[in-house]
Formats: C-alpha cells, structure tokens, sequence
C-alpha cells in the first residue's frame, strides 16, 4: 500500500512540474475586459468573419483562429497584412486598416476563443536590456537563410518573400517569432527564449541603426555579392588602369 501511495505522489509530482515547464511557453487566456471583448468581436463579425466564419472556426476561405492567441492578431492586424485585400502567395505588409485601440478589442476578442500566444511583455521588447552579439549568433543561425545575414530580406520560392527587417517594430519582431506568420516557423519558448527574443531584436536594431563599418553597403546583399562587386569592378578597373599605363609607355 505504502508503495501505491508513494507511486501516486510521484506521478503528481511529475504532472505538476510537467505543467509548470509548459507554461513556459507564451499561452495565455486572455485578461482583457469585456468591453473590449465585445467591441472586437463586432469588428470580427464586420471585417474578418467572411473568410475565418463568424465564431472564428475557419472556412475554405480561412483558417480557423481559435487558439491562436492576441500575439497572432496584433502581428498581422497591425502590420496592415490583415484584413486581406487579395489573394496572393502571401500578404503584404501594408497601411493598418485598424487603430491601435481596435486592434487590441480585435486582439482580445480572438484570445478569448481559446489560450495562446500572448501580447509580449514590455520587459522583453526593451532592446537595451538585449545582447547584440548574442543575438547576431541566433539570427544567423535561424534567420540569415530567408531574412539575410542582416535582415535585408530575400526572395524565396513560388512568389513568397521574406521581408526586410529594417522598419519593423521590436513588438512585431517579436510577436512574429512568437507566431511564425506565413513562412516563417514558429519560435515557441521552448525554442528561442523571451530573453533570447530580446537578444534576436537587439541585433536587429543594431545592423540596421548603424552604418556598415566596412563603408559601402552595396544593398547589404552578402558576402557573394560583395565579392562578384570586387570581383567584376575591381579586377575591371586594374585591367583598365594596365592597358592605360602600358599605352602610355608606347
């Protein structure tokens, strides 16, 4: 019996600390108010519900957002990339049709369908508080294959880009690694930490606010483009600058 006992005391304790390290991740309920709640879910029904159903669960046109979370509606309504205007192979990022009043009411709204990622903290967008050089080494590691070493951006297949990271806010930064809009995978906690975040936005502040050290950025393309530069125009201009001597001497 003894034995029993301490087997289900060991299976609590293990579910417990099993639940405590899942909330590590950003899924949240929501604690916005009423009202607000109420004001985003007419703005819903107005402007979003033709293609994701009128209770969110998703239609041919849409996907259901029903656990999506507020982090999901913040990103994609205020960059303007939602509602969509057309079809195409991704959204664009365009003039947010909302304020940030009612983003928030549309934001509240779909968190209270169903726990997910939540708005992110203050504590974690404060760039100041990040490690550049920490971050440069996550950003090259999960982000440099589509955004550029220096967040430029770049084409990738069937008409879908990875956009330039220059005039992105640190709150949309963070909430799309959170969420992983269209192409781009999902970040969770588990995978990239919110300190880890913060260190990611920091380094993107840092290359874009600065000038390049080594002078011309030729478009910040990389170091391939950089050397067919050298390569074409500098070997060009040393072949020009030898025929010109050796007429000279003739």
């Amino acid at each position: 019996m003894a034995l029993v006992v301490l087997l289900l005391v060991g299976l609590l304790l293990t579910g417990g600390a099993y639940a405590l390290f899942t909330q590590t991740s950003s899924a949240k309920a929501t604690t916005a108010s009423a009202s607000d709640i109420e004001g985003g879910k007419k703005l819903f029904a107005a402007n979003c519900a033709t293609c994701h159903g009128l209770n969110a669960e998703g239609t041919r046109n849409g996907p259901s957002l029903v656990g999506v979370g507020a982090a999901a509606v913040d990103f994609q309504v205020g960059t303007g990339r939602m509602p969509l205007q057309a079809n195409g192979p991704q959204a664009p990022q365009k003039e947010p049709q909302f304020n940030d009043e009612q983003t928030a009411q549309l934001a509240a709204y779909v968190a209270s369908l169903g726990p997910g990622p939540a708005i992110p903290e203050d504590q974690y967008l404060d760039a100041s508080k990040g490690d550049p050089a920490a971050g440069g080494g996550l950003f090259r590691t999960n982000c440099a294959m589509c955004h550029n070493v220096v967040g430029a951006g770049g084409a990738l297949t069937r008409g879908k880009f990875a956009p330039n990271l220059s005039e992105v806010s640190d709150k949309h930064l963070y909430e799309a690694m959170q969420t992983g809009p269209q192409n781009m995978p999902i970040f969770n906690d588990a995978n990239l930490t919110p300190e880890d975040k913060r260190d990611v936005i920091a380094y993107v502040n840092e290359v874009t606010d600065n000038p390049s050290p080594g002078g011309f950025k030729l478009g910040s393309l990389g170091p391939v483009a950089e050397g067919l530069f050298v390569w074409f125009f500098g070997l060009g201009a040393v072949i020009a600058i030898t025929v010109w001597l050796s007429s000279r001497a003739k």
